[in-house]
């Protein structure tokens, strides 16, 4: 049976309208975005079946373009959707980061770098550049690794952080393999910045390590 064709109450899109964004089950929400079914399922039919093929939503969001275009019901369209969808994402959270000083909301950085790095397959180093009242100038990726490294030079840090004219950083890395435990290296590498900005008088504020389920701070480890 189509959905317009269920009760009203039952409706995702009535059901968001009444009962709001929250009462709704991952398949109903996906469901909206992908706004038709195929033949003799219904879009909400269809998103439990593409949320047991993935494993989940947070698979398939993280999913690449040949994989969600190969799932049936699917293809560059919803792939687009969903893009765009969790681009808005990282956007608002982002803009929830530029209403007060960082290290205030040490909650939303934490949100908002697991969005920016944990569903990356390769180890990235970045940072949160801020002005000398610890307010976000702007979040950028400043290296890429392997799986399980990352070259980082303090001197183009340095470099960054002066043309921003940062006053402040806060530095973040992700673990593809999902533990967030810093390592001796991360713990060397975070020394080595600490003291290369100190010169320019540029605070280091604190390393996040964004694991797979956990996000480790520097900072409330006392090592900052």
């Amino acid at each position: 049976m189509s959905i317009r064709h269920w009760p009203e109450g039952e409706r995702p899109r009535e059901k968001l309208m009444s009962l709001g964004a929250g009462a709704l089950s991952d398949a109903e929400l996906l469901a909206i975005l992908l706004r038709v079914g195929v033949r003799g399922r219904s879009a909400v039919d269809l998103a439990r079946d593409v949320l047991v093929a993935f494993g989940g939503l947070r698979s398939l969001l993280e999913a690449g373009r040949d994989e969600v275009c190969a799932q049936r019901g699917l293809g560059t369209a919803a792939y687009v959707q969903l893009q765009a969808s969790m681009e808005m994402c990282r956007r608002h959270l982002e803009s929830q980061l530029h209403k007060g000083d960082a290290l205030t909301s040490p909650a939303k950085v934490r949100t908002y770098l697991a969005a920016q790095l944990r569903h990356l397959d390769h180890e990235a180093f970045a940072a949160i550049f801020l002005d000398s009242q610890h307010r976000i100038i702007r979040f950028e990726i400043l290296f890429h690794g392997t799986l399980d490294s990352a070259s980082v030079y303090p001197r183009e840090v340095v470099k960054r952080a002066l043309a921003i004219g940062a006053g402040a950083l806060i530095l973040a890395h992700n673990h593809p393999s999902g533990v967030a435990e810093p390592s001796d290296a991360d713990r060397r590498i975070t020394e080595r910045l600490r003291e290369a900005l100190g010169l320019f008088d540029i605070r280091v504020l604190d390393h996040f390590v964004v694991g797979d389920a956990e996000v480790v701070s520097f900072a409330e480890r006392g090592w900052l």
